[in-house]
């Protein structure tokens, strides 16, 4: 796509979609069945339109019928089995390659699709006279894997009673998987759902519910809903179920739908969505698009939200009581994020998956405006920090994520990111991880936008946009004004050029047409005599994932006079720059120092460097580039930076970089953030953590009681009873967060044995043995779930006397009343379940961490019990965890074993992550478990096993590239004859291949049966020399020659010489020549 020359949206169809009927007759819960028909409406724009092509996937098509006329049509999906031939190479590159091209062929941004409609010629006229075609299908569904899923729980009672419900899901366009349609977000329509359901049940759809009619018998009812907005039928979705159903108070025109029972939760944390709606229309000037909004909650939800025009489908663990404290945020932060999407995403769509960064980038930054707002500046400074961190962390480790990939014009071109294994060209080939920081990396990006034009004209930018597309949006299909509804990177970029007269092409260029991030290294000296900072600034522009930056960069210094900022101008090749102080060094004046924000505060400056004026540095505070800096200055600066910046983001780096300074100052300045009410909670709970590593460091020299114990004790326990903790109020968010974080951070403590001190040990089991909730408003679940990670992370290692065998009844007695502790919390819940049962997920870690040290058997019996289908999927997900960790620990159960069927797509893709991430070993180790069947088990899964989630299938891709690499698995036998040629890898790779390439080139070149003759001939020759150091001679010849006679006279003579010679010596080169000659000559019908 070239932005200079973009002329507007131009489809790939020779047909525009108007408008598409999706009629569901029948839903039955217990086949888990679908029947249905579609009728779309079609506005050629070619001439002799012969042919239709539309997307549907694991779809049973019955008839077609365009214009009342039986039309043929042919089904085809490339991606139900990728390699379609036995392929013994096993090789990621390849398969890579393949499902490319399989997903390319089906491309509805490119004009593909898996249904082939070809026109009754009758009707080609019309196509002259540019008429109006109905295209007509019926279809069904039976039991799909993907695209709509049933949840049907295993009780007594109807399906209504039972909780039955289905709902559609998917990941990107997705929506082929329940109803043919063009999956493409770039081709709108109006809408009319239609869905009968049995009477006890509830239909919720996009648009407006125009009228629901039962049947003569009132068994069943049918749901009409009229979408008049034009939508891509990507964002078009399903839900059906026994839903209980909420009108919004604030707000009539919002409905909210959650399962049987759950109403009283539904209704409070529901009710501060008008807050984010007022928040959204009153910064953005412009009324939510639609004219309803229905949320709907349901179990084994794919993604936490996913949001559809007009309606969005939350995960019911979301939904919470007035007595939670963790859950309220995550709540409202997924309830603003699916708002956010419904103008972004939804109304708004993309024109083509290269643009898909604008819609991505726009939502999340305004999400991230209501962060500041509800959450204050802290929390969003805090969430743009731990953003950048992770995007840059995964940038540097696994190369760069391209915003804006563009594809043609070279071999460049075509591989933007050689860098990945997988393919960057469409979203289905993409890993979920790049995916979560393509989103990430998307709206950091808007945010340096905003820094370089202003809030106020990012907020024009948007409206513009909004106020075009809803012009649009009234208009019928014949004004051609639809395509305003698509954003382009083009159009974004022409209403930033336009609304704010400001270039910003260098920063685009910059961050969104490259990939990778900037690694800084900064240090300093202050030169006396010209009272100058002489500031270096060095940078590695040649690691993996990283750029070479050339532009400004803002530096902060902290002065005795005040604090100033110093814009430099980082050039080709400049590294110091000199920045003149305003101070003067102190020469023992007593003054107040002023800080940036205004405030002036009496500093200690007994430990500062006496002739200079300089208290600390920082780089780039506002993140206005997307990097990593590495920065060097003393201890004392980074303790007064702690103690006196008040930008959070500079007291999270200030305990980072004190971690390396383990002193009696370091433990003082972290000691006195822990006190301060006024500091911001998670800058305290970082200080925890930094507390414990610094007496760790310090165990020798350390005074008084154990790091936190006393100030605990202070804050949260009886004055006359020191180790009874009071009873429980949560009244302050604040001081609970840190009551919670405390007692974790001192179960890190170790003493000269490298034990957990007893006293630390003690103290825990008496805060969980003195817990009084009675008295609170609110519930202590996740606090109690903390006390049990506390006492996990008091575990080490067990020491092994003459390899006893380790018994409950031998176990050391601090293990022994951990032990018992666990366990009589892990029964205790479940007589009294915890909200989302996070007690025991902690106590399942707890257990597997003691397996882990040594002190009880490692057995995965009980997490394999605790992972069945049936139990909370937290809990699943927990136990499946600890069975990885005990697959890679013990080398006995294999990861296809851990992977086996689970109905619910997300615990898969859980499972499949954590394989992953804590692989049984990998391409670069050798294990046990690394044999022919596993090879096997993983490639049929991500081959055909996975055909029906893009998602998963991409999950499978990583575990593949993890534990094998790209090559053919090491573990394989070699074939007994043929050569195979990886020329990306320029490795020469033994495989049976050799009859496949036979049989290709024989039917892609077989002649039609109508040709009375025909002769051909096919010459080949390919070389190819290498380097390497071995010693190796061989050489291959092979010969064959083939023969077939058909029924109809039909004669083929194949011949084909084959050979191949290979020379090794101590500098290797090797010469492979490779010769193939075919001739084919049928004699005449």
């Amino acid at each position: 796509m070239n932005r200079k020359k973009d002329k507007g949206f131009e489809s790939p169809r020779p047909f525009k979609l108007t408008h598409q009927v999706v009629c569901i007759n029948n839903i039955n819960f217990q086949r888990k069945s679908v029947i249905g028909f579609v009728e779309l409406t079609i506005f050629p724009t070619v001439v002799n339109l012969n042919r239709i092509k539309l997307n549907s996937k694991q779809c049973r098509i019955y008839r077609v019928r365009v214009n009342d006329l039986e039309a043929p049509f042919i089904y085809n999906d490339p991606t139900l089995e990728v390699c379609h031939h036995e392929s013994k190479q096993r090789n990621l590159n390849y398969f890579s390659s393949a499902y490319t091209a399989a997903v390319s062929a089906v491309d509805p941004d490119a004009g593909h699709g898996e249904l082939v409609i070809k026109v009754p010629s009758e009707l080609w006229k019309q196509g002259d006279e540019m008429n109006v075609l109905k295209v007509y299908i019926e279809f069904s569904l039976d039991q799909p894997k993907g695209g709509l899923h049933f949840v049907v729980p295993d009780v007594e009672g109807s399906m209504a009673e039972r909780g039955a419900h289905v709902f559609s899901f998917g990941y990107q366009n997705s929506t082929r998987f329940w109803f043919p349609c063009v999956d493409s977000y770039s081709e709108l329509c109006t809408w009319k759902l239609e869905f009968t359901v049995d009477a006890s049940m509830v239909a919720v759809s996009c648009g407006d519910l125009v009228e629901t009619v039962y049947t003569h018998d009132m068994r069943k009812k049918t749901f009409h809903y009229v979408l008049p907005i034009p939508t891509a039928a990507s964002n078009i979705s399903l839900s059906v179920g026994p839903f209980e159903i909420l009108v919004d108070p604030y707000m009539h025109e919002v409905t909210h739908f959650c399962l049987p029972q759950l109403l009283p939760l539904l209704k409070h944390s529901m009710s501060y969505l008008h807050e984010i709606f007022e928040f959204y229309e009153e910064i953005l000037t412009c009324r939510y698009p639609y004219s309803c909004f229905k949320t709907v909650f349901v179990d084994e939800a794919y993604v936490q939200v996913s949001s559809y025009a007009s309606m969005s489908i939350f995960s019911t663990n979301l939904l919470h009581s007035a007595m939670i404290i963790d859950q309220t945020p995550l709540t409202r932060q997924c309830l603003a994020q699916a708002l956010a999407q419904q103008f972004f995403g939804c109304f708004i769509s993309r024109m083509s998956w290269a643009d898909e960064w604008v819609l991505k980038g726009i939502s999340g930054y305004i999400y991230g405006l209501y962060l500041k707002k509800t959450f204050g500046v802290n929390q969003y400074r805090h969430w743009i920090k731990e953003e950048l961190d992770k995007m840059v962390e995964y940038e540097l480790k696994m190369g760069g994520v391209l915003l804006h990939p563009t594809f043609g014009g070279g071999k460049d071109k075509d591989n933007p990111t050689p860098h990945l294994h997988f393919s960057i060209k469409h979203p289905h080939t993409l890993s979920w991880k790049y995916y979560k920081m393509f989103q990430c990396k998307a709206h950091l990006v808007m945010r340096l936008i905003e820094n370089r034009i202003s809030m106020e004209f990012m907020l024009q930018v948007f409206n513009k946009l909004l106020s075009l597309a809803s012009t649009a949006s009234s208009q019928k299909y014949q004004s051609h004004m639809w395509s305003q509804m698509l954003v382009s990177t083009h159009s974004f970029l022409k209403s930033i050029s336009n609304v704010s007269g400001k270039d910003i092409g260098p920063l685009i260029k910059q961050w969104v047409d490259q990939s990778a991030v900037v690694k800084f290294f900064g240090s300093f000296a202050f030169n006396r005599k010209r009272n100058v900072l002489e500031l270096e600034i060095r940078q590695d522009y040649t690691s993996s994932g990283t750029q070479k930056y050339v532009g400004p960069i803002k530096v902060t210094v902290q002065e005795l006079d005040g604090s100033f900022n110093h814009t430099l101008q980082i050039e080709e090749n400049s590294l110091k720059h000199d920045i003149p102080c305003h101070s003067k060094s102190r020469r023992n004046k007593k003054k107040k120092i002023p800080l940036m924000n205004g405030e002036e505060v009496d500093m200690d400056l007994s430990a500062m460097d006496a002739d200079s004026p300089l208290l600390w540095i920082r780089i780039d505070p506002d993140m206005s580039i997307l990097r990593k800096v590495e920065f060097e200055q003393a201890d004392f600066m980074w303790q007064y930076q702690l103690r006196y910046e008040r930008d959070v983001v500079a007291q999270e780096e200030s305990i980072l970089a004190l971690e390396k300074f383990p002193t009696p100052a370091s433990r003082l300045a972290l000691t006195d953030i822990l006190e301060q009410d006024q500091c911001f909670y998670k800058v305290r709970q970082g200080a925890c953590f930094c507390l414990a590593k610094i007496a760790n460091s310090m165990m020798s020299t350390w005074t008084g009681p154990p790091a936190m114990k006393s100030l605990f004790t202070r804050m949260f326990c009886c004055k006359s009873c020191p180790n009874i903790v009071k009873t429980n109020t949560f009244i302050s968010f604040q001081s609970y967060f840190l009551q919670k974080t405390m007692p974790v951070a001192m179960a890190q403590l170790r003493d000269i044995q490298n034990l957990c001190p007893k006293d630390v040990l003690n103290f825990i089991l008496d805060l969980i043995k003195y817990n009084d909730n009675r008295k609170n408003k609110f519930s202590d679940n996740y606090y109690r779930a903390e006390l049990i990670d506390a006492l996990t992370n008091s575990l080490t290692p067990a020491i092994s006397i003459s390899n006893e065998v380790r018994t409950v009844d031998n176990l050391n007695g601090d293990v022994r009343l951990i032990l018992e502790e666990i366990t009589r919390s892990l029964n205790m819940e479940k007589l009294l379940p915890s909200y989302r049962n996070t007690i025991t997920v902690s106590c399942l870690r707890a257990i597997r961490m003691l397996q882990k040290n040594g002190h009880i058997p490692s057995d995965p019996s009980l997490f394999k019990s605790y992972a069945e289908y049936g139990h909370f999927v937290d809990v699943r997900v927990a136990a499946l965890e600890a069975v990885v960790d005990y697959t890679r620990g013990m080398h006995r159960t294999s990861p296809s074993e851990v992977s086996r069927t689970h109905p619910i797509p997300y615990v898969v893709h859980k499972i499949l992550s954590m394989l992953g991430k804590n692989p049984p070993f990998t391409k670069a180790a050798e294990s046990p478990l690394c044999n022919e069947a596993l090879v096997d088990q993983l490639w049929k899964l991500m081959n055909s096993g996975t055909s029906h989630d893009w998602r998963l299938r991409c999950d499978a891709v990583n575990l593949y590239y993890t534990l094998f690499g790209l090559t053919r698995p090491s573990c394989l036998p070699l074939p007994e004859l043929g050569l195979v040629l990886n020329l990306k890898e320029k490795k020469a790779v033994l495989n049976p291949t050799i009859n496949f390439v036979i049989t290709l080139i024989s039917l892609s070149l077989s002649p039609p049966p109508s040709l009375p003759s025909l002769s051909l001939s096919l010459s080949l020759s390919l070389s190819l020399s290498v380097s390497l150091c071995l010693s190796l001679s061989l050489s291959v010849s092979l010969s064959v020659s083939l023969s077939v006679s058909l029924s109809l006279s039909l004669s083929v003579s194949l011949s084909l010489s084959l050979s191949v010679s290979l020379s090794l010596s101590l500098c290797l080169s090797v010469s492979l020549s490779l010769a193939l000659s075919l001739s084919l000559s049928p004699s005449p019908l």
